[in-house]
Parts: structure tokens; sequence; C-alpha cells
């Protein structure tokens, strides 16, 4: 079953489908449930939780068929998430809980990154490299991002992994974190996974002969497959340095597709970037 975060934001998405299926606005839900409209407004946008006897009447109203009820009130049973974020799970600032959430149900992921190797894809020693060189940290701090994020690495090889897709920079494999050995450590890791099925990796080479400037923004798209009656949940994540941004909205979603279908057809093939990782990783044995 979905993780807490995502088991709310399909919810929402269904409820919010269902509605607009049946012909109503959210003052007529509002009036239904003797609510206020901002209740209807915070359930379809993921926001709150909803009680069994306020589903059913919301899903009688709407006329939803009996057959998708089921999946809907699954969907809003209350799973205890105390302690979640405790232990080494506690370093995820609040801002990144939610992405850390949608990657552990999307079933497609495709990121953009333009100087640092994706985390899913990093080393043990490229993350401590990383961590102990941009941001002055103590060990313990240290462990629990290097574990954190190994955690998070899971889902490359569970019995259903999604479909993850990346368009790197060519600054990703040339800028220098930690030593020589541990960036072809780093980058040897990096050409086994590509090999696997399920991931593409391609690199935007510094000669690319097509405009490129869009390399320069860092974005993931993650879609996170419906069950119900509702499309598919998509979301655009930009981070910053202290905060995120979480884009949903149909217009923004479809830019950042464009976006990313533009970087793909700039950048070298699957088996180009890999012969051009192969080729950087051995410069670093020089």
């Amino acid at each position: 079953m979905a993780t807490p975060t995502v088991r709310r934001l399909q919810l929402g998405n269904e409820l919010r489908h269902a509605r607009l299926k049946a012909g109503r606005e959210q003052a007529e839900a509002a009036k239904e449930l003797d609510c206020a409209d901002s209740k209807i407004s915070r359930l379809e946008l993921g926001q709150g939780g909803i009680s069994k006897g306020d589903l059913k009447l919301l899903l009688e109203f709407y006329g939803v068929d009996p057959d998708d009820v089921p999946w809907m009130f699954e969907l809003a049973r209350t799973r205890s998430t105390r302690g979640r974020w405790n232990g080494y799970r506690a370093v995820f600032p609040e801002w990144f809980r939610m992405y850390v959430d949608l990657e552990t149900d999307a079933d497609n992921i495709r990121q953009v990154k333009a100087e640092i190797i994706p985390g899913l894809l990093q080393t043990e020693a490229y993350m401590r490299a990383l961590h102990t060189s941009s941001v002055r940290r103590n060990d313990e701090e240290v462990d629990a991002l290097v574990a954190s994020r190994q955690e998070r690495q899971q889902l490359l090889t569970r019995d259903k992994p999604p479909t993850l897709s990346f368009i790197l920079s060519e600054s990703c494999l040339r800028r220098k974190i930690g030593d020589a050995a541990v960036m072809r450590e780093q980058l040897g890791h990096m050409a086994d996974v590509a090999l696997h099925t399920n991931v593409s990796i391609q690199v935007m080479p510094f000669d690319a002969a097509t405009s490129t400037g869009g390399i320069s923004f860092n974005f993931t798209l993650l879609q996170i497959p419906s069950h119900g009656i509702a499309a598919d949940l998509e979301f655009v994540y930009i981070e910053s340095f202290d905060d995120a941004r979480y884009l949903d909205v149909k217009d923004a979603v479809s830019a950042y597709a464009t976006l990313w279908d533009r970087l793909q057809a700039a950048a070298l093939c699957p088996k180009e970037s890999l012969d051009l990782i192969r080729s950087v990783c051995q410069q670093y044995s020089e």
C-alpha cells in the first residue's frame, strides 16, 4: 500500500474526479457535509483526512460506482505515521519528506541534473565526500545522511522497480567530488546501473550541437499510478538550498515534460552516454 502522503493525494485526486464527473461544485459538496468550502478544497489537495461517515456521504452524493468505493475507503484508512521520520530518517528536512514518499510510490521518475550525480546513483564514498566537503557536519550527521540515501536507493532493486531516466550534464561526470579513487568507483558504479533494464542514463556533452540551456534547470518528474477512476498523479519537484516546490498543475507539468523531451533529444543516446561515462572513468585511473 502507498505511503500516507501518497494515499492522501490519491484520495484527493479521486474525490475531485468524482465531483467533476458528477457535475457538482465544491460548495455543494460542503453543504452536503455541513462544512466550510475550504474543507473540500483541502481534501481534494490531499491536505487533510476524512472520516468514514463523511466519505460515505460524499461518495453517495457524487454517485460513485459501488465497485470503486472499497478502493477509496482503503485510501482513507488512517495508519499511524509516528516514528517514520525518527532515527537516521530525521535527517530529511520537512520540505523533502513529501518527495521521499512520492519517490517511493512512483512508477516513473525522470531527473535532470547539471552538476552533481543524482542521489539514487551515488556510491557511499561519493556521498561521504560530498557531505563532508560541502557542509561542515559531524560524523553522526554524515552517517545518517548516507543511511537515509542508501535506503532510498533500495527502490532500484525491489521486486517491481520504477522506470528511472536521467539526463546529466557532462559536468556531473567531471566535477571532482573526493579524490580520483572516489570518482573512479562512482562512475564505474553508474556505468553498471546504466545496464539495468529499468534505467536510462543520458549525458548532455559540453559540445552538444543543439541548444541546451535547459540543462541548467535541475528538476524531477514523478508519476504515481492510480488504481482508481482518476488519472495518475504527476508532479514536478524543484529543489533549492533550503526549500522545494511541488508542481502538479497540468500546464506546469506539461511545460517541464516538454523541456525534458527537448533535453532528451539533444543528449547523447544511452549507448553513447555509457561510452562517455566509461571514458571519463578511465581518465580518473590515469
